[in-house]
């Protein structure tokens, strides 16, 4: 077939198969700066680098909402809509080129300097990081200049008159086969080839052997574990640890490829460390409680694990840096992570003799990837946000007046110490036990103080002492039991704690924004006359042990 009269008689068909045209020039740049991160670096392809300055300069309060709407799916749905987002830049771009293809080029080129904008607006970014989506956009540009023309082919001289353009259709169907099938052999090797690139940390965290520590962890008393059904478990496995981070590529760093700088104010004796030279230190097994301050009241991202590491004050103290309340310099540690995350940490805190650490062990194992192998603080007492960086790279000695970390910039309080908080883990929320005896149990933690007292009530009545599970220690969370005489009907079952200090939790219902939240966790529950539920477990509640 010579030639078919074009969508010039057709507009509909003609801005359909524009928009095709749009969303394959997406597709074909979108490959080709894959490829190209997987030669610079992950984190500096166009999705992830525009994901990324889309968290840097998202508010605090959206920010919240989103987690906890989406929970620990947060970064998948950005992800998501972000690809939604160029789908709908790329259809508009096609269908704009076919009638003013300078405009259409100028909306793909537009795409690759908004892409190379927010790289280069990243913590940590070098320019390099720009190449990828430069030429993303500069392949689209080119591809959808090769598919409109292709498109709108002028009239043969001597064709019937009738029509401006003429098309090729089969022509026109193999340049899009083969755009398409190109495309997607360079978004296949860049995959592959950023996989390869991380093989080599893959392999280091495989064969890398934790030293046995100087000071172990004493065994978890066997009476920790709070009986019922539902709770938490004591220790969180790896997998189940939550997870808040502004990463959309988890940092693959190579073991032997890592290195730490301790410099900055009141360092006498600046460190540079390799991690063949900490694993040679005296090691620290010490289980902690995480907590994140993005944490609602009842929430999950609480977590307590077995943690091996190198006590970083020891390491302060080797570099000449000594706390303010000895007269020293800096009132605050800057922790840099490989992908420029900045948290700032007391000084005061991480001196003061808790068990403040430079982690390389979780649970008997290596640091995972997602938690920031191979090395990452862990510091009992606040929040991860002023103390947990992962993937740690930089220790910079400063002081608060002088620099204000990520988050600190972000509407956060500088100092974050962990709340006192309770959590009701059974029955949940909606649950239908029989009446009769329940078991109302969770955990509760003030990491460094420890947990004294926990207490629940119902629908608002006195408050009833529970039972504490066997304390770990004053900085892992603490399990409790109350077995509840439950009767039929609407009930809302409420905790609170009390630390060691005495202190009792506010019941004052506040946000997370700017420093933790607060308030009593409450659940509510329809209990049922015994004679019309399948069974306690069923139903959700729990047998008391």
């Amino acid at each position: 077939m010579s030639g078919v009269r074009s969508a010039s008689a057709r507009p509909r068909a003609r801005t359909a198969l524009g928009a095709v045209c749009g969303v394959l020039a997406a597709f074909a740049g979108l490959a080709a700066a894959q490829l190209a991160a997987a030669l610079v670096r992950p984190e500096a392809s166009p999705v992830t680098a525009v994901g990324g300055a889309a968290v840097d300069r998202t508010p605090a309060a959206v920010k919240e909402w989103a987690v906890r709407t989406f929970g620990t799916a947060d970064k998948t749905v950005l992800t998501l809509g972000i690809v939604v987002v160029l789908a709908l830049v790329a259809v508009v771009a096609g269908t704009l080129a076919v009638r003013r293809l300078r405009a259409g080029l100028a909306v793909a080129v537009c795409f690759g300097v908004v892409g190379a904008v927010a790289a280069l607006s990243r913590p940590g970014a070098a320019w390099p990081d720009a190449l990828p989506s430069l030429l993303g956009g500069s392949v689209a540009a080119a591809v959808l200049y090769l598919l409109v023309r292709a498109l709108n082919r002028p009239r043969p001289v001597g064709a019937p008159s009738g029509g401006a353009y003429v098309m090729d259709r089969r022509g026109f169907g193999r340049l899009v086969l083969g755009t398409a099938a190109v495309s997607a052999g360079a978004w296949y090797a860049g995959r592959r080839l950023g996989a390869y690139g991380s093989a080599g940390a893959t392999a280091s965290r495989a064969g890398l052997v934790l030293p046995a520590p100087a000071v172990p962890a004493a065994p978890v008393p066997p009476g920790a574990q709070a009986r019922a059904p539902g709770v938490s478990p004591f220790l969180t496995p790896a997998r189940d640890f939550y997870r808040v981070d502004t990463a959309l590529v988890v940092p693959r760093v190579d073991a032997g490829d890592w290195r730490l700088r301790i410099h900055g104010e009141g360092v006498t004796r600046p460190l540079s460390l390799d991690l063949r030279e900490l694993l040679a230190r005296p090691l620290v097994e010490h289980d902690i409680t995480l907590t994140c301050v993005s944490n609602e009241v009842g929430g999950p991202y609480a977590g307590n694990a077995r943690w091996l590491g190198v006590r970083l004050a020891d390491l302060l103290r080797e570099a000449g840096v000594r706390p303010p309340s000895q007269g020293g310099r800096a009132d605050q540690l800057v922790a840099r992570s490989v992908d420029g995350m900045t948290i700032g940490t007391p000084v005061e805190a991480v001196m003061d003799g808790r068990e403040a650490l430079l982690a390389v062990g979780m649970n008997g194992e290596p640091l995972p990837f997602a938690h920031g192998f191979p090395v990452r603080m862990v510091v009992p007492g606040l929040y991860g946000y002023v103390s947990a960086c992962k993937w740690l790279r930089e220790l910079r000695l400063t002081t608060f007046a002088a620099y204000d970390a990520y988050w600190v910039r972000r509407s956060w309080a500088q100092q974050g110490p962990v709340k006192t908080q309770s959590r009701i883990d059974t029955p949940r929320a909606g649950a239908e036990p029989a009446a009769g005896r329940v078991a109302v149990a969770g955990v509760a933690w003030a990491q460094h103080r420890g947990i004294s007292r926990v207490e629940v009530r119902v629908d608002g009545g006195p408050w009833h002492e529970a039972r504490l599970a066997d304390a770990d220690g004053d900085d892992t969370w603490r399990q409790w039991l109350w077995p509840w005489g439950a009767t039929p009907g609407r009930h809302t079952l409420e905790v609170r704690a009390t630390d060691r200090t005495g202190a009792v939790q506010t019941g004052e219902r506040r946000g997370t924004v700017p420093d933790g939240a607060t308030g009593w966790h409450a659940v509510t529950v329809r209990v049922r006359a015994a004679d019309t539920v399948r069974s306690a477990a069923g139903a959700g509640g729990g047998a008391v042990h």
